[in-house]
């Protein structure tokens, strides 16, 4: 017959949860204890969520030059949440945790002063409070709900954790989702200072943000980083030592949690674990790829594992995470966190964008993460513009751009030096296109006039451009699809991989279904030389773009190609064909 594990309860499956915890270094304690009727009291009554006596604490172990009166201050503005939703709450909430909270007070000399708290110490984890508690009871609006474990850090939850029986046929890890749900609306007061929630039956585990629907719940299947993937029985082990684990989770807390407006409401974005990893990997690198002399240092942490750097040789790395695992929210995620190490001395990012960007997808998530990057992200609007951008600064800055405003005007040989600093990073997004080769291609002279080749001329891509302005750069890819070896000199430009999510990795964690490709051909009815000729001038026009009327010219050419591409007897053809194909395989 079929082997099935033995089988546990879900009291022994907290159990286990709760030594997971202690072997990460948390503390433990019962929450029946802590109640207001307990063994040591900590809550004034079953409405309190937040251990204040341990926020205290914490506030003024953090920030020893406070009076008590403005370390009460901060506990009751923390505690008291003045927001119309739960998400809106939360964000502000955040947002205390990132900034920490404005007080003033009257200091030893007499003096007014003004401060902002922090609430928890980033730098170093011992000094915080890491409480795991189980059996937490909150009064609710219906009925006293009981979270079964709730992850304090200096006596604010965190963390929630919701188990189902793994005993139990009927109860999978959703109806642990469906009861977050209902705690959403009970006890939201617990809710609004979570930055993670965990659902699980023990084999399953998945990990996900506040306003995460089912499918944006998501496994965590590494411990220290992403090549740390042990094979345990129980998904939920990885998550209690590999997500929770203290100097982990703060950093996770720090740099991977993202507000965005969504018409009226907040959507709250948190990373998976391979955005996690390979982020925290790709800011090491670029660290020691950066290095001048004075910031060796850096250096000396050698990677345990991953690629090893030649300080300062510019090289940062290609992350390869395949389309669909949300790689401008790490790209997103790896700005913030680099923005804010000491060793960058406050780096000034350029970030390149394809023409096919123009959208400005990217640019969008950027602005969207303003809390995260602390400041607000700026579009160069033309070459003249970026020259301006970049010469003029000092430091700082997260400045958009295509590469093609890294040209030439008609008098240039050679592009000027905009930038000489060495904490400028270029983050390159879909990394593998041709234009990134540094090396001189052979290419026609044509009479503008006849279109005849009147003789050759060796051309630098805009890579070169690029480069001859920012010659203390350093540089980062990033990509959805794997460099293939005939573009090797992308992997020449970037350096080796630093993070890869391969559509394989993809699958196995549900984050996109598999894609099946099947061509079909829809005829153009036309003169097939006349299109061979038409792409050809395009592509030449393309190519020469930095003229103005020869872009006028690509817009009449690309006119014309559209015209035939979208004539009306082919799109019906096309229509037709995609309604019977449909109907067969169906």
């Amino acid at each position: 017959g079929t082997f099935f594990p033995p089988l546990i309860t879900e009291d022994q499956l907290e159990q286990l949860a709760i030594q997971w915890f202690q072997d990460t270094g948390w503390t433990y304690a019962n929450g029946a204890d802590l109640a207001p009727d307990g063994a040591a009291p900590e809550r004034a009554d079953f409405r309190a969520v937040v251990l204040k006596a341990r926020l205290a604490a914490a506030v003024q172990r953090l920030n020893p030059k406070l009076p008590p009166a403005a370390v009460e201050e901060v506990v009751h503005v923390v505690t008291t949440p003045t927001e119309t939703s739960l998400p809106r709450n939360n964000r502000a909430f955040h947002r205390l945790l990132m900034d920490g909270v404005k007080v003033e007070f009257t200091n030893a000399q007499g003096e007014k002063e003004t401060d902002h708290a922090q609430l928890i110490d980033f730098q170093h984890p011992g000094k915080n409070d890491f409480l795991v508690v189980n059996q937490f009871t909150v009064t609710g609006t219906k009925k006293p709900r009981r979270p079964d474990l709730v992850a304090f850090i200096n006596g604010l939850p965190l963390g929630i954790i919701e188990l189902k029986n793994p005993a139990d046929q009927n109860a999978d890890v959703w109806k642990a989702w469906q009861q977050l749900q209902t705690y959403k609306d009970e006890i939201a007061d617990l809710l609004v200072f979570n930055e993670a929630l965990v659902v699980s039956d023990g084999m399953n585990a998945r990990v996900g943000a506040l306003t995460a629907t089912p499918e944006w719940f998501m496994p965590w299947r590494t411990i220290a980083n992403e090549h740390d993937r042990p094979a345990l029985e129980f998904e939920l082990e990885k998550v209690v030592r590999g997500f929770f684990r203290p100097d982990l989770f703060l950093d996770y807390i720090r740099y991977f949690v993202l507000f965005e407006p969504d018409g009226d409401a907040l959507i709250k974005k948190i990373a998976g674990y391979h955005q996690f990893h390979g982020v925290r990997e790709a800011v090491r690198v670029t660290l020691i790829a950066s290095a001048t002399e004075e910031s060796s240092r850096v250096c000396e942490e050698r990677a345990t594992y991953g690629r090893e750097v030649v300080p300062g040789s510019h090289k940062a790395g290609v992350f390869w995470h395949t389309q669909g695992s949300g790689k401008s929210i790490s790209m997103c995620c790896y700005a913030g966190k680099l923005l804010q190490q000491p060793e960058m001395n406050n780096p000034t990012l350029v970030v390149v964008t394809d023409r096919n960007d123009l959208d400005g997808q990217l640019y969008q998530q950027f602005c969207a993460a303003k809390d995260l990057l602390k400041q607000t992200p700026e579009q160069a609007e033309s070459r003249e513009q970026l020259r301006e951008m970049l010469a003029a600064r000092e430091s700082g800055g997260i400045i958009f751009t295509t590469i093609q405003k890294f040209s030439l005007e008609s008098q240039e040989s050679d592009h000027p030096v905009l930038c000489k600093r060495s904490n400028v990073v270029v983050i390159t997004d879909e990394a593998h296109r041709s234009q990134y080769g540094t090396k001189a291609k052979l290419v026609d002279v044509k009479d503008r006039a006849t279109k005849e080749v009147i003789g050759k001329k060796y051309v630098f891509g805009y890579a070169k451009h690029m480069r001859d302005a920012l010659p203390g750069a350093s540089f980062i890819g990033f990509t959805g699809t794997p460099i293939e070896q005939a573009d090797a000199n992308t992997l020449e430009t970037f350096g080796g991989y630093v993070s890869i999510y391969d559509i394989e990795d993809a699958k196995e964690d549900k984050a996109t279904v598999p894609i099946y490709y099947e061509s079909r051909l829809a005829k153009l009815d036309i003169n097939r030389a006349e299109i061979d000729a038409l792409n050809k001038d395009v592509e030449e026009v393309i190519e020469d773009e930095e003229d103005v009327s020869a872009r006028e010219s690509t817009k009449s050419k690309w006119a014309e190609l559209a015209k035939l591409v979208g004539a009306k007897e082919r799109v019906e053809e096309i229509a037709a064909d995609l309604v019977e194909h449909y109907e067969t395989r169906t």
